[in-house]
């Protein structure tokens, strides 16, 4: 039997399959596939009624939650649009996106970690002149009027949904430049879900706790897709701490635990405080929450490599397994169906193996276009999409990832990879966090970075230590040692914003 296609379709094949299995647990509420399938169904009759039909877009901003996974899903079975909003924007950003995306309905919490969203989104509505019609407090969807539309009505719609319809407009994090409405398909989305399962080891027995927002695509993809797509359950809650998310984590009998290196490291370290038994995750999950035996030398696992515009990882190597010695260090290699070349960023001309240059990506699972950007802007003529990142691909196909194009800068006439400096860095004793960036002093590019140590008394062992492991040209000489993580600026997406860090130094 070939495997569903659309949304509508995978969830009824999960409810059919496995109906009494928890599809998704929060610390307040779980479902189960038949349950999540019953409670979409009508509540996507009452969006209908309330205006909402295929090709609508609608906008979702809530945190973590079993009620964020089944809005998802009423929404996106009978063809509407999920537009996924973070809880992180401010007013400014978030009038930006609802704008690029053309959302037409606009679902919210009321307020979440300070943050007053319906008013926020209420005002928009009242003094924008754009496509937003409605919002609707996420509490109180289940009060809209009682629909009048069948539960046939709603199969019907559904079953017109084809794989190459949208299904969400995501948005980058926008590390270079303003956050990008990236469209992905039923199709495309569900088989970058799929070309990944065996590379996350999520299986139909996992239960998989990821702590990444819903609203970025490293939650929505590798959270609620990939278990609907695996079968399996997911654990979730808004707000991830060694308080709530080690006990949880006991109580549910996670066995597969992705997600940050260092939200587990920060974990690792409280679990004995707690008193938390983490004795049922197994291989695959974030190794600083594993026993030592359970445990790979650095460097064997691959760092699963992808971006928004491929909807999450779109190369890697099995999460279990180390891969051969050549390829330590590197991202796996590209998953089914995904074709990545290697090209010279100035000349677009292919770059031998071996050889750094900007990574291009085709194939059926990556996005089908970018809101408000023709075609011929964010593809190359033969369909390529050039990804800004930079990497060289080995003579097995192994891809490793040297940063960011826009990042890459020159010192003394050498080239310096701000990822290749972090990594070193990283690799010292004691390092717990590294920051590397250009600053100019006369007018000449400097090495910069910011570290976070485990014992401030390591600092100034720091610059020797990492000049034994990288050429001179790329050790730091502009240095910046921080006390924890909050001193790191960053974006409304979490990831650090570049032009705050280099006022650090200045």
């Amino acid at each position: 039997m070939p495997e569903p296609t659309t949304v509508d379709a995978l969830l009824r094949h999960r409810a059919d399959d496995t109906p009494d299995k928890d599809c998704v647990v929060d610390p307040d509420t779980r479902l189960t596939y038949r349950e999540l399938d019953t409670s979409t169904r009508d509540l996507a009759a009452r969006l209908i009624e309330a205006g909402v039909t295929k090709g609508t877009r609608v906008g979702l901003l809530a945190p973590n939650s079993v009620a964020w996974v089944q809005t998802a899903f009423a929404v996106t079975r009978v063809g509407a649009v999920l537009v996924p909003l973070s809880t992180l924007l401010r007013p400014e950003e978030l009038t930006a996106q609802v704008h690029t995306a053309s959302v037409q309905h606009l679902i919210t919490v009321e307020q979440f970690r300070g943050r007053h969203h319906l008013t926020q989104a209420q005002t928009i509505a009242s003094t924008e002149h754009g496509p937003l019609e409605h919002v609707w407090d996420a509490a109180q969807l289940d009060s809209l009027p009682a629909a009048r539309v069948s539960a046939e009505f709603v199969d019907a719609l559904a079953a017109t949904v084809r794989p190459a319809d949208p299904l969400v407009v995501i948005f980058t994090s926008g590390s270079s430049g303003a956050p990008k409405g990236v469209l992905h398909s039923h199709g495309s989305a569900l088989g970058a879900v799929r070309a990944g399962l065996a590379a996350r080891c999520v299986t139909a027995v996992s239960r998989l706790y990821l702590p990444m927002p819903f609203f970025w695509v490293g939650g929505f993809s590798a959270g609620v897709l990939a278990s609907l797509a695996a079968g399996a359950t997911l654990i979730t809650e808004s707000v991830s701490s060694p308080d709530t998310t080690l006990p949880l984590v006991e109580r549910e009998r996670v066995t597969l635990f992705r997600g940050w290196s260092d939200q587990a490291e920060a974990l690792a370290r409280r679990a004995d405080s707690v008193g938390a038994d983490l004795s049922s995750l197994g291989p695959g999950s974030l190794e600083a929450l594993l026993p030592p035996e359970l445990r790979a030398p650095p460097g064997a696992r691959a760092n699963l490599f992808g971006m928004t515009e491929s909807f999450g990882p779109y190369s890697g190597f099995r999460a279990d397994t180390d891969m051969p010695r050549t390829a330590w260090g590197s991202c796996g290699q590209p998953f089914p169906g995904m074709e990545v070349r290697i090209v010279d960023p100035d000349t677009g001309d292919l770059m031998p193996t071996g050889e750094t240059g900007m990574i291009q990506i085709r194939g059926p699972h990556i996005l089908r276009g970018i809101c408000r950007r023709d075609r011929h802007d964010v593809f190359t003529a033969d369909g390529f999409y050039p990804t800004g990142d930079l990497g060289h691909l080995d003579a097995d196909c192994f891809l490793f990832q040297h940063g960011r194009s826009d990042d890459m800068f020159k010192v003394s006439g050498a080239t310096v990879y701000p990822s290749e400096v972090e990594a070193a860095l990283r690799g010292i004793p004691g390092v717990r966090a590294a920051f590397v960036t250009k600053v100019q002093v006369a007018q000449r590019n400097r090495v910069a970075a910011a570290v976070i140590c485990e014992d401030p008394g390591i600092a100034a062992g720091v610059p020797d230590a990492v000049r034994a492991r990288i050429s001179s040209f790329k050790v730091p000489s502009v240095w910046r040692f921080l006390d924890d993580e909050d001193a790191v600026p960053r974006k409304a997406s979490g990831k650090v914003d570049m032009t705050r860090l280099r006022e650090l130094f200045s």
